[in-house]
């Protein structure tokens, strides 16, 4: 048997991704009967499925899905003659009016048993058998259905990225891609079973599959910078942190285990706005958490809540305390009270009363990593840590301009006439990142805190450069620009209060989500 894989594999309940359908003689169809055909290629994106050749082996077809003998034997009873132009830039070598497409075996065996369900339930026998292999392969049990899956090239190189992990120029966007959109999936399954904690707090499989799943699902794809990929981010950051020699020694598995759970939902069904916004709209989530840490106490009530539905920790001794410990560390990311944690933190470090084996000194250690891991953006290398800025920045004047729609004051750092990307993070980084993370470093001073405080100040650097660039050309534009521009000058007091004041953190939510 043999099998190409070019493309990745996504089922069919997900819209097709753009790297898919850049694919010279890509095909489109839906979950529907009406399979092939000539969309509109800006339409494409919301279809469901897609086929496609490549002209180094034009009797290959390469299909993006996953599914049994049964889906195909359907779909496909018969070879079928495609055109190689559908809407799509044409094979440059080798034009033919016509492709004649051989369908290769998918399976080497298939039960005439199965060929008999009914077209209606292709889509549901899809969604379990996509279920039950993900639960075999986790269990490492022998699969009695062969379900392939057509994006292995996709799938090692994402495996290869794992095995980098702890790297802190670990690419997140980049391993989101590799998985398909399911990086904090991947990555935070992966941490556990690198620790060992499936085994040994005998976590069911499926419980904790269909647990990562519903996490993922519950961030809002749609906000620029608090989604899914920002929470697989910083669950990577907490992983590095984790092992640093002063934590690797002292924290216990069930600390650990915490850890991630803590930064994979820490911002967990996250609106795309942030609390002042709540508040002055009189939102629900502000009533209801009476205008205290909003967004973080929904965050940590909806973490919760999928543990609950799951059941993924109901079978460990309520000694464990999970769901409040739980809590608390999501609640430490809590931007408006920055100085309150930094400040004891450093009076430990002062008075250098620290003690590891102290279970609550642990747990406070805990809430300063994650808190570092939340903000650490601007200590990534520049390359990732301008996508952030952008992100984060978008987000903001997305509030703005949401605040300016329904005649709200504007929010701080939200309004894009007044504010730019270099502007808010020098801000940010001065007055809000520098102070913890310097903190941070006399608390573990190692190669990792000093490479993370020289990134800080390149990108600092590097914000300042654009920022003066941005001004000269102002100047040569006009004057009444240039005053604009010089209305609040990069790095002011102002501008820092602001990032603080806003959250700039990771709870200046994205603009894109449900509001009053």
């Amino acid at each position: 048997m043999e099998v190409c894989y070019q493309l990745p594999v996504l089922p069919l309940d997900r819209p097709v991704p753009k790297h898919v359908l850049s694919r010279r003689g890509a095909i489109s169809f839906s979950s529907s009967s009406s399979l092939f055909g000539a969309p509109d290629p800006r339409q494409l994106s919301q279809r469901r499925g897609a086929i496609s050749y490549d002209s180094s082996d034009q009797t290959a077809l390469y299909i993006r899905m996953l599914g049994a003998c049964v889906v195909f034997q359907q779909l496909f009873p018969r070879d079928v003659r495609v055109r190689s132009q559908v809407g799509f830039e044409p094979e440059r070598r080798s034009s033919h009016p016509y492709l004649r497409i051989d369908f290769r075996t998918i399976h080497s065996s298939g039960s005439s048993s199965t060929t008999c369900i009914s077209g209606g339930r292709v889509h549901r026998l899809l969604s379990f058998q996509r279920y039950l292999h993900s639960s075999r392969l986790l269990r490492g049990t022998p699969q009695h259905v062969s379900l392939h899956l057509l994006d292995e090239d996709y799938a090692g190189q994402a495996k290869c990225m794992l095995e980098r992990v702890g790297s802190w120029t670990f690419d997140i966007f980049l391993f989101d891609r590799l998985t398909n959109g399911n990086s904090l999936i991947t990555l935070t399954f992966h941490l556990l079973n690198q620790y060992g904690l499936v085994e040994l707090f005998q976590l069911d499989m499926v419980k904790l599959w269909r647990f990562l799943v519903m996490v993922q699902e519950d961030y809002h794809s749609d906000n620029p910078y608090h989604n899914a990929v920002h929470a697989a981010d910083v669950t990577q950051a907490m992983y590095c942190y984790m092992q640093e020699p002063a934590l690797a020694k002292s924290l216990t598995s069930c600390d650990i285990l915490l850890g991630l759970i803590a930064a994979a939902t820490h911002d967990l069904d996250h609106p795309g706005v942030n609390q002042p916004f709540l508040i002055k709209t009189d939102h629900y989530l502000a009533t209801l958490y009476r205008n205290t840490s909003v967004l973080e106490n929904h965050h940590w009530k909806s973490a919760v809540g999928l543990i609950r539905e799951t059941g993924l920790f109901a079978h460990l001794p309520d000694s464990l305390n999970m769901e409040t410990q739980l809590g608390s560390l999501i609640l430490a990311t809590d931007i408006s009270r920055q100085n309150d944690y930094l400040s004891n933190f450093r009076t430990h470090l002062d008075k250098e009363d620290l003690c590891l084996s102290n279970a609550s000194h642990r747990h406070f250690i805990l809430q300063m990593a994650l808190k570092c891991a939340d903000i650490c953006n601007p200590c990534r290398p520049w390359e990732l840590s301008k996508q952030w800025s952008e992100k984060v920045t978008e987000e903001f004047f997305h509030q703005g301009d949401i605040e300016k729609k329904h005649r709200l004051e504007v929010s701080p750092l939200c309004d894009r006439a007044t504010n730019t990307v270099g502007k808010i993070q020098i801000g940010f980084m001065t007055y809000v990142v520098e102070p913890l993370f310097s903190e941070w470093a006399r608390f573990s001073d190692t190669r990792l805190s000093q490479t993370m405080l020289g990134h800080l100040g390149l990108n600092k650097a590097s914000w300042d450069s654009l920022q003066q660039e941005q001004m000269s050309r102002s100047e040569e534009a006009g004057p009444s620009s240039a005053a604009a521009d010089a209305d609040v000058e990069p790095g002011t007091p102002s501008d820092g209060a602001a990032a603080a004041g806003a959250g700039t953190d990771s709870k200046e939510i994205p603009q894109g989500s449900t509001q009053s």
